[in-house]
């Protein structure tokens, strides 16, 4: 079963209306049990990442998360819910994140104007399952934090300076754009995770 993490993420409603475009069974759960049960999670994220790991942390979902990561479960962190992949963010320095990947998610430089918006085209770094069967992605953002480029990074964006905007490691992978709101190309993003392999 598709599994949603809700924690109260304000792109919940658009995730679940992308699924169902795509004819996909789902669940909906705030039950950390339920996230071990998973046969594919999908953790949304829009809004503050402090506020995100407390509510994480409130309902006890932080230690099923890591260890449905550690499985072969496909795990799909979109937007903040990238973001909480990373060790912490300068958005909520006493806050920390998962801990899947090591590294600081940080705020684009001052002189920028955040949050970073609009449609954006994605550099591929190497083969991305997420990207499979697309050319010259554009995807929409709305983000004022970045996370860094890594071993990880299946494809990147530049705002001034390059992030990671596809993160993809064995069964784990995030995004930094919303899927749910970059039309066709988006829900083919999504319908290539919900086609993965376990």
């Amino acid at each position: 079963m598709i599994t949603l993490v809700n924690y109260g993420a304000g792109n919940l409603r658009s995730v679940e209306n992308t699924l169902s475009e795509l004819g996909a069974d789902y669940f909906i759960t705030q039950s950390p049990s339920d996230i071990d049960k998973a046969t594919k999670l999908i953790l949304p994220g829009v809004g503050h990442f402090g506020q995100m790991m407390r509510a994480l942390d409130d309902l006890g979902m932080r230690e099923a998360l890591v260890r449905k990561a550690r499985s072969a479960t496909p795990f799909l962190g979109i937007c903040l819910g990238l973001q909480a992949m990373f060790e912490s963010s300068e958005e909520a320095p006493d806050q920390h994140g998962l801990g899947l990947f090591p590294g600081v998610v940080r705020r684009f430089p001052a002189h920028l104007r955040c949050p970073h918006m609009g449609w954006n085209e994605l550099t591929p770094a190497k083969d991305s399952r997420l990207l499979h069967g697309l050319e010259k992605p554009y995807v929409y953002f709305a983000h004022s934090y970045y996370c860094p480029l890594s071993d990880a990074t299946a494809a990147s964006c530049t705002y001034e300076l390059p992030y990671t905007a596809i993160l993809e490691s064995n069964n784990i992978f995030g995004v930094q754009f919303h899927p749910e709101k970059s039309g066709p190309l988006g829900l083919r993003i999504v319908k290539n995770f919900l086609e993965l392999e376990q």
